[in-house]
């Protein structure tokens, strides 16, 4: 008998463990329908699939599209402020739908593409290297979050943006304050709204110069992409932090949840320390499926759509749930087991279909060279406390922080 279903996903049990709650509406009732938000909540892996395959039944446009308000609920005063967040937010352009999808992606994959985004590993084992050399000169406080995990994304993305080492911090100021978008708190909006104008304020002159002087980085393919009438001003300085943030926060989470699952996994950390180099990749594909940086992603239905006996209505929100998806015992056998030996591994970590995540290369060199790099310089690794507690946000899956005892 399906016992009742608690709709409040901002819970600090489901927080905490996404896995069971998110497991249990995928065994009992897949494509369920939750009160408390409006929305249905997707669970299983091939639904997923076949949702992210048929997009022109599934809007991505659900900032743009989407009328009703915040949830969870924000402060009403703050209702002015979802406006400006709305607005915002549709201008990125993963919140387009074919064709102007396509036009705006095609612009930014010149710049994405596995070939170039793989030309970036030497940066990113040379800066894993000047990390960790630094983190070891105070071995007692060694917190992966704070001296590898945020430094490192920040770096590449500064580099790719042609930010200077001087202005980075404030690069990883703003990308803190934008990870409100997917958090519960009522107060959001206006730490979020911030992060907001302050990316506009800073990525808009750097705009300029590039139209008139275009570099070898990002911000020069979004120029370009404004030049050829592709682009407006606003969505060139909105998909600049939209890189900031995707890139950011996705690889950070990458590498902590993977090297928190090694510490619970003491085996598959001795299977990747045997073979560091030729693991490395099996080993993170393993890290993206078993603890993924990301856990939903949300879409609006653009027509009647029946799954599972139940039916979608025109405009209903949908959230699939890739932590859900990657566990499905009709898709992986022995789902809730970490093996890095596991292939094929077809996890959804990062996407499917035509929004199929375009940092998905670089995200993985990043988590390849720093689980490469922590098993060989420290195959006694372990994390000081394995109790962690999580950022309360339905979007990513973020630990506040990871000390470690590096020997």
């Amino acid at each position: 008998m399906v016992t009742t279903i608690n709709d409040d996903m901002f819970t600090a049990e489901v927080i905490q463990d996404p896995y069971r709650y998110y497991g249990r509406i995928r065994d009992e009732d897949p494509v369920h329908w939750n009160e408390l938000y409006e929305l249905w909540v997707i669970t299983r892996h091939d639904d997923l699939v076949w949702l992210t395959r048929n997009h022109e039944q599934f809007s991505s446009a659900v900032f743009v599209n989407d009328p009703r308000p915040a949830y969870p609920a924000i402060l009403e005063s703050d209702n002015e402020l979802y406006e400006y967040v709305r607005n915002y937010q549709g201008d990125q352009f993963i919140q387009h739908d074919r064709p102007d999808h396509l036009a705006m992606r095609k612009v930014v994959h010149t710049y994405f593409t596995p070939k170039s985004m793989e030309e970036w590993r030497p940066l990113v084992k040379s800066a894993i290297k000047d990390l960790l050399d630094a983190a070891e000169e105070n071995p007692g406080d060694v917190d992966l979050m704070r001296d590898l995990a945020v430094p490192l994304p920040v770096l590449v993305i500064a580099e790719m943006m042609g930010v200077p080492e001087s202005e980075r911090s404030h690069i990883r100021m703003l990308a803190e304050k934008l990870l409100n978008i997917g958090r519960g708190e009522p107060d959001r909006m206006r730490l979020l709204t911030e992060g907001m104008q302050g990316m506009l304020d800073y990525v808009n002159p750097l705009v300029d110069e590039r139209i008139v002087n275009p570099k070898d980085d990002f911000i020069s393919v979004l120029a370009g992409g404004e030049k050829a009438g592709v682009f407006t001003r606003q969505q060139v300085l909105v998909n600049t932090s939209l890189l900031l943030l995707a890139g950011h926060e996705t690889t950070i989470n990458l590498i902590c949840n993977g090297t928190l699952s090694f510490m619970e996994n003491r085996d598959q950390w001795d299977i990747l320390k045997s073979d560091t180099q030729g693991m490395m990749v099996r080993a993170t594909e393993e890290a993206l499926r078993y603890d993924p940086p990301v856990k939903s992603i949300q879409r609006l239905a653009s027509e009647d759509v029946e799954m599972r006996g139940k039916q979608i209505k025109k405009d209903d929100r949908i959230r699939w749930f890739i932590s859900s998806a990657n566990r499905d015992p009709s898709k992986f056998e022995n789902p809730d087991t970490m093996d890095i030996t596991r292939w094929p591994n077809p996890h959804v970590a990062f996407g499917a279909g035509v929004h199929h995540c375009l940092g998905a290369t670089i995200a993985r060199v990043e988590g390849q060279e720093v689980f490469s790099a922590l098993a060989e310089r420290y195959p006694n690794l372990e994390a000081k406390n394995l109790e962690m507690e999580y950022q309360p946000s339905i979007t990513f899956r973020s630990i506040k922080d990871l000390p470690v005892s590096l020997s």
